[in-house]
């Protein structure tokens, strides 16, 4: 059986230096997606959104598994895309404004016909209520600058800015919505030790 680790295969995308945000390019990507809007902190639709993507994304892997394929490889981090109307008002201190995707990656040989399946048996198992939201598309971020944070999502602040500051001297402007994507079980993990990727898409 052939075992692909999708986090070593795009090492350049899931290991960013926590000490200096560096430019990357992102290529097209499958993922499956829910689309919502509020604080993610007090949100129950964001919730409801990671049950959702995290039952099909696992049924989907077993299902390849043990299939024609027999390809066996790790479910990808969850990830979420933040933005607000105005992005001259984005930031902490309103994410009740906030409107949010969040998706986990899937490999290319995922297609519209397997999701269908999978959704199938997620729904006669345990149906989680943003079953009908989760939607399966391709997403092209291109051109991004990113660094590891590391510590609790309250204290991603000074991380983001560093970040902001290394896009402004490299002579790029932000593009597109705020990109984080979470590396750690933080139902397990101390938060001084979370890892996530902070990324910004960036245009000249």
């Amino acid at each position: 059986m052939k075992k692909i680790d999708f986090k070593k295969e795009l090492k350049y995308l899931y290991k960013p230096s926590a000490k200096k945000a560096e430019l990357v390019q992102v290529p097209e990507m499958n993922f499956l997606m829910v689309d919502g809007a509020g604080d993610p902190n007090h949100s129950k639709q964001f919730e409801n959104a990671v049950v959702a993507l995290f039952g099909l994304s696992y049924t989907l892997k077993f299902m390849i598994k043990k299939g024609a394929l027999g390809v066996d490889y790790g479910v990808l981090p969850l990830e979420g895309l933040f933005w607000s109307d105005n992005m001259a008002d984005f930031g902490a201190d309103n994410k009740k404004d906030w409107k949010w995707t969040l998706m986990v990656m899937q490999p290319q040989c995922v297609t519209h016909a397997l999701v269908d399946e999978a959704s199938a048996l997620v729904r006669k198992k345990k149906n989680p209520i943003a079953l009908p939201d989760v939607r399966f598309a391709r997403f092209s971020e291109g051109q991004a600058a990113q660094i590891m944070h590391i510590g609790p999502f309250s204290e991603e602040g000074p991380t983001i800015e560093n970040l902001h500051q290394f896009i402004e001297a490299a002579g790029y402007q932000l593009s597109g919505k705020h990109h984080e994507i979470y590396l750690s079980d933080i139902r397990r993990a101390a938060p001084e030790k979370w890892k996530t990727i902070i990324r910004q898409a960036v245009k000249q």
